[in-house]
């Protein structure tokens, strides 16, 4: 899968916040207190459009990192109107975090699934906004997503994860020759969830393998399962080298680092998968059971 929205470039930002768009109510005379609104001229706030369910939201585990920059919803149709307004971090108490979201919507071309970013000037350390304003979540802390007034997930708050994905830890299941099993990578950490695309299966003419991948397991799993069954011969996992975690790391580079430090360009991983032959070891015809004695051994 393509990401639909740039790699954002995250310079120094001052968040301010104008009394203009805070829903303060006025009072006194400013607020024409006492005085009884003229007949006719009160008018009902619209009604916003109802939203189609939400079948999916990434992170999927019960566990984020306090660095985290990504969460992605999926709808069961295209949503009519924006969404973003609409959503809200809360705490454990149910109290609204302020300004967690970067005022932007990334769909995808399906117009589905909806991906919002959390602000990266106060994600990221160092910037005027998280000196000012701090994190917006923090380790030991339990935060809920809502959409409206339903909590869509609740998570957990671990350690900032500044690491990276490291594909020579991560695990492949073995194949077997003549066999349609499904491919599972165990990942040493969650990915994010649209990145499902950035890995693929390669056979030993360079030639992708078709079939269908998914995250499982809070994305922590990738599991491939090929149209047809495994041939021999060698097969290679290619991971991109643009894939990243939810925190915005990825292989070459964490999110943290100065956007000025010298970076090597991206290489792809590739990892070796194994394939085995199923069928059972060929015996010779002339193999002979071991021979008997000719005489039995005399009794005592």
């Amino acid at each position: 899968m393509t990401r639909t929205f740039p790699t954002l470039a995250v310079t120094a930002v001052v968040v301010a916040v104008a009394a203009a768009a805070l829903s303060i109510p006025r009072s006194g005379a400013a607020a024409g207190a006492g005085a009884a609104p003229a007949a006719g001229t009160a008018r009902a706030a619209p009604a916003m459009p109802s939203l189609p369910p939400v079948i999916a939201v990434r992170p999927s585990g019960p566990q984020v990192p306090a660095n985290l920059l990504r969460i992605s919803i999926r709808f069961a149709t295209p949503p009519e109107g924006p969404v973003l307004r609409r959503l809200s971090l809360v705490d454990r108490d149910g109290a609204r975090l302020p300004e967690p979201f970067l005022d932007q919507e990334l769909w995808s071309p399906d117009g589905r699934t909806l991906t919002v970013l959390l602000h990266p000037g106060r994600v990221k350390t160092g910037l005027i906004a998280h000196e000012q304003l701090g994190g917006i979540l923090a380790e030991g802390d339990t935060v809920g997503l809502r959409l409206d007034r339903g909590e869509l997930r609740r998570w957990q708050v671990g350690a900032r994860d500044e690491r990276g994905p490291r594909p020579r830890a991560w695990r492949p299941s073995a194949l077997q020759v003549g066999r349609r099993d499904a491919l599972e990578v165990t990942l040493d950490a969650p990915i994010d969830a649209l990145d499902v695309g950035y890995l693929a299966v390669i056979d030993a003419a360079d030639r992708p393998v078709e079939g269908r991948a998914a995250l499982n397991e809070g994305e922590t799993v990738w599991r491939f399962t090929p149209d047809r069954v495994w041939p021999a011969g060698p097969f290679r996992l290619i991971v991109r080298a643009t894939l990243e975690d939810p925190s915005g790391n990825r292989m070459d580079g964490t999110f943290e680092q100065p956007l000025d430090a010298d970076a090597s360009p991206a290489q792809d991983a590739v990892l070796t998968l194994q394939v085995r032959d199923a069928r059972p070891p060929h015996r010779s015809s002339h193999s002979k059971a071991p021979a008997q004695a000719a005489h039995a051994a005399p009794r005592p």
